[in-house]
């Protein structure tokens, strides 16, 4: 109702035009009773089919009344779809929702359609009653008190109906949800369920699921009985008593054709009207208040409250890096992992284990290893979309999957996601435009430290209109780093998020994110330049990692000094480190240097060894050895 207020221009509009419908449905029995009263019956047939012609002209009108209705509604569901698109993406960005995915596919569809047919049905009903109301009344007031009566006797019996039948039809659902989760996991665990000898144990669980559903399916099953009653008292009652009263209407002055424009309202509209309400609005209804509510509130959350499972109202704003606020003078670091373990199913080898590291805040980090060791394993855990077995990982000394967090950390991965729109609703749609609205030197100062800037004068400024199809990844890229950039979250997390883009423009992305004010930069190198330039490199090797500074690592790290491809940083041309023979059988020298001394022809691992390389990756460009 919420809604539909704010909307009321386009409610008065769809309002105005159903009252053509209502036209139509007033001809259907005054046009019907005055032709047989003052034509057919009197013997003027003309004047009988010129009020037949009146009520085929009416379904005409109607019908172009009925579409301009598609068009009013059309403006009130698609603005109800986006509203609901928005609550559920900022949901899954900002808390890690789970069911992000499901909601976003299938339960914000299923309002939006059930929306829609509820706006029709009801507004169907509510004009099509005053029609025929108002009709009943004009033939003769007797018959309306006759047909209303019963019919308001029937509405109000329906009405009554909704709250419980919604509330019973809601637990059936979490009922039947709750027995299929029980049996999604007993299923597959049949064999350990018997090796175990727990067979009785599980059987009387899932008997008690099985139960619960089973009452909740017949208490629905005994409420949709009284919305079958409403029908019948409202829709059908009517109908019987103005058969049973016509002998007595008829003696009392009322016109044959009176009774039978009266017969035609019941049959032709009230009962397929309250027909289409009552099916409509109590099943659709129904669904369309349990998925509003499973969509924007969960009730019932866990003690220990899953992101996931909490309202959709938005965290306590952040104070973006270098504003006032208390998030400076904090006294805990920005990122805190203590044994963190974490593998992708029970069975599994764990990609991350018992990795424990603090980042202070306004440090740089670059986590470098070879391609799917965990890189992009830890960032997700650290921007909170995925869960690890064990361990704790707090972002500014607050759980990471907690609402609070999520205000304070950024992720950009390596996809970057541009929306059609113009490049400043791009730009800002990480801030809170209320509190926290970024201006117009802001927005043109971000796109000049990460890069943007060149591709905002293309464009021709900041609302030039964006079409992300027409843009090349590394511009896209370069949208969501300013983005990110100016979002009041002190954590970034570049998830190989400068991968398309050229050595030069990802350092001055890397460099303007590592110098923003109280800002602190985690990035997943695709580079191994980047993690020269950052305070300390995470080197991941499976179970083992290292943390350091880069020349640290370089001594201790072999891993380390083969990403970088280098041995002792003399001269070029020197030795290789370790050293190899250079006729050694597997033919490989981990130095990507040319003109090595005594060149057979050696392999040059210009990365990890296993990682296939083309010759253009040397760097005189020519082929070892004439190979």
């Amino acid at each position: 109702m919420r809604f539909l207020r704010r909307r009321w221009p386009v409610v008065v509009r769809l309002a105005i035009w159903s009252v053509l419908e209502t036209g139509q449905t007033f001809l259907t029995g005054y046009a019907l009773a005055r032709a047989l009263d003052d034509g057919f019956l009197d013997g003027r047939e003309a004047v009988g089919l010129g009020w037949l012609g009146a009520a085929a002209l009416g379904v005409i009108v109607a019908a172009y009344g009925t579409g301009q209705v598609y068009r009013a509604v059309a403006d009130l569901v698609e603005p109800l779809r986006d509203t609901l698109v928005r609550q559920v993406v900022g949901r899954g960005l900002r808390e890690a929702d789970g069911a992000a995915v499901s909601r976003l596919t299938q339960q914000v569809e299923i309002a939006r359609d059930t929306f829609a047919g509820l706006v029709m049905v009801s507004r169907s009903f509510v004009f099509t009653v005053a029609g025929a109301l108002v009709g009943l009344f004009s033939l003769d007031p007797r018959l309306l008190l006759v047909v209303g009566p019963p019919l308001l006797a029937g509405i109000g019996l329906f009405v009554a109906t909704l709250r419980p039948l919604a509330r019973r039809q809601e637990e059936f659902l979490v009922a039947d949800e709750r027995l299929a989760g029980q049996l999604g996991l007993v299923c597959p665990g049949l064999r350990d369920v018997a090796a175990a000898g727990a067979e009785d144990d599980v059987a009387d669980d899932l008997g008690r699921g099985v139960e619960r559903e089973y009452a909740t399916a017949g208490a629905l099953a005994r409420w949709g009985v009284l919305r079958t009653a409403a029908l019948a008292v409202g829709g059908q009652l009517p109908l019987v008593l103005l058969l049973a009263a016509g002998p007595w209407l008829l003696d009392r002055g009322v016109s044959p054709g009176a009774l039978v424009g009266a017969l035609a309202y019941v049959t032709q509209a009230l009962l397929p009207a309250l027909h289409n309400l009552v099916h409509g609005l109590g099943a659709s209804g129904s669904r369309l208040a349990i998925v509003l509510r499973r969509l924007t509130w969960d009730p019932a959350p866990e003690p220990a409250p899953d992101p996931a499972l909490e309202s959709t109202s938005k965290p306590a704003p952040v104070p973006a890096p270098g504003r006032s606020g208390g998030d400076a003078d904090a006294p805990a670091p920005a990122l805190h992992l203590s044994g963190l373990t974490f593998a992708y199913g029970p069975h599994a080898e764990p990609v991350l284990r018992n990795l424990g590291l603090t980042l202070a805040r306004g440090e740089h980090l670059a986590v470098v290893g070879p391609s799917g060791i965990g890189k992009s394993t830890l960032a997700g855990i650290i921007a909170g979309l995925l869960v690890p077995d064990a361990g704790d990982v707090r972002v500014a000394g607050l759980p990471v999957r907690g609402a609070e967090a999520a205000g304070r950390r950024v992720l950009i991965p390596q996809e970057a996601y541009v929306f059609t729109g113009t490049l400043r609703d791009n730009l800002r749609y990480l801030r809170d435009l209320r509190a926290d609205p970024p201006q117009e030197d802001e927005l043109l100062a971000a796109a000049e430290a990460v890069g943007l800037a060149p591709l905002v004068a293309r464009l021709g400024g900041l609302d030039a209109p964006l079409v992300p199809g027409e843009l090349s990844a590394g511009e896209r890229q370069l949208i969501a780093l300013t983005r990110a950039w100016l979002s009041p979250a002190p954590l970034a997390l570049l998830d190989e998020a400068t991968c398309h883009l050229d050595p030069v423009a990802e350092e001055r992305a890397e460099r303007a994110f590592a110098a923003r004010p109280g800002g602190t930069l985690v990035v997943v190198a695709h580079r191994i330049s980047s993690a020269r330039r950052a305070d300390r490199v995470l080197v991941m090797d499976g179970a083992h990692a290292l943390c350091g500074r880069h020349d640290e690592l370089l001594e201790r790290s072999p891993l380390y000094r083969d990403l970088n491809g280098a041995g002792e940083w003399g001269e070029e041309g020197a030795a290789s480190h370790p050293p190899l023979a250079l006729r050694d059988p597997y033919r490989v020298d981990p130095v990507p240097r040319p003109g090595l001394p005594g060149d057979r022809g050696h392999v040059v691992a210009h990365r990890s060894v296993g990682q296939m390389e083309a010759v253009g990756d040397l760097g005189d460009r020519r082929t070892p050895g004439g190979e």
